[in-house]
């Protein structure tokens, strides 16, 4: 099996999408290079896309190159959309990181090979735009090394740099330049290189052995815009980056990373197959964290030759849209659990309130689309609203929700999501006949703090044997809900309920008794622990000119953040520390001001705090439980 399943990665306006068409151009894929700025690019099929000149769905474009089979995932560029590049992420053999040789190493140029080298993903960096005024070399080489990777290794020069006549020079296999850093990173290679009895084919193969380890980053130049070269990356990309060692014999292990929905409405979901064979029409078992169920899809597709073609079954190693599968989720694992599944960056910290003239349709159309992005929650109370990673989704929901459902919407101000955490040890337990119990059913809870990250931990304590399966899933199925709004109102995490009694009426009692009576059991344990709200922290990392340090530390403190490391180098000085989510917006809006244009900000997703003061109530959705009148209202409404 010859094939490479690779991601396309960089900064927004790197001019990822442009090399995307470049290298279909190159296969034979399309005639014409298309451009971002006419619209008319392949990968880029949402009107927002070509809009805006900006990648928000990961695209997959299959075709043969140089022998081998390319499966490119061209991903978002925008850090308002890191989910749909950990998706991607989960699925790739290797990745090319564009680079502008104008603007340099950017804040989602850090956060992206940061990602990569921590999932050891073999990574190539191109750097564009070598034909553009202002394009360095030398200069760019040191921030590469500097800002992204010691690692990084150079395999080209350019001359007339930043002219419209710009080319690269490549360098021999064994140049100095390359031999010395390999050298660097093998023992036994070195002994041979001081030996002087290198090859250039053993330095080769060296190279791509030290790349497949992700032990060096080799960096090439160019222009997608010129095809200046593009040749010699497409030569990387077929002998260095490593291929699928999947075996269609193997048993069949694949993971879903992307749903859409098709014209008529029915789900597609693209998925790569790591090993084995998926057959249409073939039963096959589907995963889900602890729970599986099994699906039959009435279509498999192949992506190939810049299409997708209706296959009888496809093999390990080849990318493949699926229909016919009505419960398929991002993140499910086909066949046995294997690779992907997320789970390299943090949900959003995010949400805002969605309005529109017809509510009913509203809700539903964003249900939709939150079955395309997980990490998008949907909450309905007597507003609706969305989480969110920052301001640009806004525009993103708001374009489909008009393109692809006829909905208009306006948004409210963007505001924080809390969580709560568990202060100590709470129980509650109701008996069949009590008072407070109008339901044929009995259950108990036991209420813990966990360690942090965590999440839920559920036990049972009680004899299993002795209730019908059916009941004990509605038990847990109905903690895991109601934990997702406290006594507060936000979602309780990093705690342990253990199910201390149960108690059932046969044949009277149903699941639907427990899922009504577990809210309020659950919710009188939490509130006898007691929980404190927690605001989300992001973890900051500073650039901006020494003059302007004074300022900004001021600035920082006025926003309540943390600094808690600086470094002075040159006329440049480098701040990390924590600042709340509530506060980062203000504080960003702020910095060019106080730094003339130069202050550069990268910030991650860091912890959760105590909240200082009056903890922020959120508005219920569930009728709340701990009011028995309002509760039992609700359930009637139901």
């Amino acid at each position: 099996m010859n094939t490479l399943t690779m991601g396309i990665l960089a900064h927004v306006d790197a001019g990822k999408t442009s090399l995307t068409e470049r290298l279909l151009h190159a296969a034979g894929v399309v005639d014409r290079i298309g451009r971002v700025d006419d619209g008319d690019t392949r990968t880029d099929s949402m009107d927002l896309e070509r809009r805006r000149g900006i990648t928000i769905r990961s695209a997959v474009v299959s075709f043969e190159l140089a022998g081998a089979t390319i499966n490119l995932i061209d991903t978002p560029g925008h850090s308002d959309f890191i989910a749909e590049v950990e998706r991607a992420l989960s699925v790739l053999d290797g990745a090319v990181l564009v680079i502008s040789a104008v603007e340099g190493v950017q804040v989602q140029t850090r956060l992206l090979l940061r990602t990569l080298t921590r999932l050891r993903i073999p990574t190539l960096l191109f750097v564009n735009k070598i034909d553009r005024m202002g394009a360095r070399y030398d200069s760019l080489l040191a921030d590469i090394r500097r800002l992204l990777t010691v690692d990084a290794v150079p395999v080209a020069a350019v001359a007339e740099l930043g002219t419209r006549a710009a080319r690269t020079v490549p360098f021999a296999a064994d140049d100095r330049r390359i031999t010395e850093a390999l050298a660097e990173r093998n023992d036994e290679f070195l002994v041979r290189y001081l030996d002087e009895t290198v090859t250039v084919e053993s330095c080769r193969a060296e190279l791509a052995r030290q790349t497949a380890a992700s032990l060096v980053r080799p960096v090439y130049f160019g222009s997608a815009m010129t095809g200046e070269g593009v040749a010699e990356l497409i030569d990387g990309i077929v002998e260095l980056l490593p291929r699928a060692t999947g075996s269609a014999a193997d048993p069949l292990q694949g993971s879903v990373f992307k749903v859409e929905r098709g014209s008529a409405g029915e789900k597609i979901a693209s998925a790569r197959l790591f090993g084995g064979t998926l057959r249409a029409r073939e039963e096959i078992a589907v995963h889900r964290g602890a729970t599986q169920y099994s699906a039959k899809p009435t279509s498999v597709q192949v992506f190939e030759r810049g299409g997708t073609r209706p296959v009888a079954c496809a093999p390990a190693g080849r990318i493949v849209a699926l229909r016919g599968i009505k419960e398929i989720q991002i993140g499910d694992q086909l066949g046995r659990p294997g690779p992907g599944g997320g789970g390299l960056f943090a949900p959003p910290t995010l949400e805002t309130v969605v309005q529109a003239k017809d509510r009913g349709k509203l809700y539903q159309a964003l249900v939709q689309l939150a079955e395309q992005d997980p990490l998008i929650q949907v909450r309905k109370d007597e507003e609706i609203s969305v989480s969110l990673y920052g301001e640009v989704q806004k525009e993103v929901i708001a374009s489909l929700l008009e393109s692809e459902y006829g909905v208009a919407v306006t948004f409210s101000q963007t505001r924080p999501i809390h969580v709560e955490r568990v202060d100590g040890v709470g129980s509650a337990h109701r008996e069949i006949g009590a008072s407070d119990n109008p339901w044929l059913a009995e259950v108990g809870f036991l209420v813990e703090p966990g360690a942090v990250g965590t999440g839920l931990e559920y036990r049972v304590e009680v004899e299993v044997g002795d209730m019908p399966r059916a009941l004990h899933t509605a038990i847990e199925e109905t903690v895991r809900q109601t934990v997702k709004q406290g006594p507060f109102g936000w979602e309780v995490t990093d705690l342990r309920v253990t199910v201390t009694h149960t108690g059932f009426a046969p044949p009277a009692t149903s699941a639907s008794d427990f899922r009504r009576l577990v809210p309020p059991v659950l919710l009188g344990a939490l509130e006898q622990a007691g929980t404190t709200v927690h605001e989300p922290v992001d973890r900051f990392e500073l650039e901006v000119p020494v003059d302007a340090v004074a300022g900004v530390v001021a600035k920082l403190a006025e926003s309540t953040a943390v600094v808690d490391a600086s470094e002075v180098m040159g006329d440049q000085a480098n701040l990390a520390g924590r600042i709340p989510v509530a506060r980062l917006n203000a504080f960003e809006s702020s910095l060019p001001g106080l730094t003339h244009g130069e202050g550069v900000l990268q910030t991650t997703f860091a912890a959760y705090q105590p909240v200082v003061g009056e903890p922020p109530v959120r508005a219920r959705t569930d009728g709340d439980p701990l009011n028995q009148k309002a509760y039992l209202l609700y359930l009637n409404q139901l």
